[in-house]
């Protein structure tokens, strides 16, 4: 987790970045940030989303903007929820904002199982085919991405999966932003299809919708100029917005802890089964 505090009411809004399951920080290393930003990046290392969510709160003082794909949204929901005022702007990609289902929580278990089995390289390819536009990518994206996975390794994927379990329905949190917001999904995007982010969209006030063509689950590498210019417009739209405020019937509650890239589509404002999210 980071520590170090950035940004805040007189100063520029930091952003706060939160990755999927199996990423790190190199998740966003293409993406240009806007300039005078200070770019916090958040660990996902415990075990239910709440705690995850608290990391994310911890990581910067005062207001900020948070950016999450994949695990790294559904933790930005939860930490939506305990503390919507802090919250400047939102941009999230590549995630669910439902309920696990039970074929979910049992392919969780089949991973946990197999890493405490010692067969965290079976889950990692596993995964991968879920990250790309295309069931077999070229090999260089392949090994990029078990690169990334093992740099976050099983202890921290074990942790991943349990808060992937505790993870609840987001659509009352979504509803309480009152904050700039856009939701960038893959178009190829097999493990979080569109109509998940079209279900966001609808949940969060004036949400901007913008699908990616081509593109897959890892949105920063797959197409990192539709990231940055979504980032870029956000931030642009949140020096515009007055400042954020909860809903005033929805008080803030902080719980206890227990390569090629293609030009942007907006679309207007249910799911299949996957694994994650």
């Amino acid at each position: 987790m980071t520590t170090e505090p950035g940004g805040g009411p007189a100063g520029p809004l930091p952003l706060v970045m939160a990755p999927g399951m199996l990423c790190d920080a190199d998740l966003w290393s293409e993406v240009v940030f806007p300039e005078g930003h200070p770019v916090r990046h958040v660990a996902l290392t415990e075990q239910d989303v709440g705690a995850m969510a608290e990391d994310l709160l911890a990581s910067v003082t005062g207001p900020f903007v948070a950016v999450g794909l994949s695990l790294g949204a559904i933790v930005a929901f939860e930490a939506l929820r305990r503390a919507p005022e802090r919250f400047h702007g939102l941009c999230v990609m590549s995630t669910n904002a439902g309920a696990p289902r039970p074929e979910q929580y049992a392919a969780w278990r089949a991973m946990d199982e197999l890493i405490d089995d010692g067969r965290f390289p079976d889950v990692v390819e596993q995964t991968l085919p879920g990250m790309f536009p295309v069931s077999r990518p070229p090999g260089g994206s392949a090994e990029r991405y078990r690169r990334m996975a093992y740099a976050v390794g099983p202890e921290a994927a074990r942790a991943q999966l349990a808060a992937q379990a505790t993870r609840q329905d987001a659509s009352g949190a979504l509803r309480t932003a009152r904050c700039p917001t856009v939701v960038l999904s893959g178009e190829r995007d097999a493990l979080c299809p569109p109509e998940f982010h079209r279900v966001i969209a609808r949940a969060v006030p004036g949400a901007e919708l913008r699908e990616v063509p081509g593109a897959g689950h890892l949105l920063p590498w797959q197409n990192p100029t539709a990231v940055s210019t979504a980032l870029r417009d956000l931030l642009a739209q949140v020096r515009k917005a007055p400042p954020a405020c909860p809903h005033p019937a929805t008080p803030a509650v902080r719980a206890a802890r227990p390569g090629a890239h293609s030009p942007l589509v907006t679309c207007p404002h249910v799911p299949a089964p996957h694994t994650h999210p």
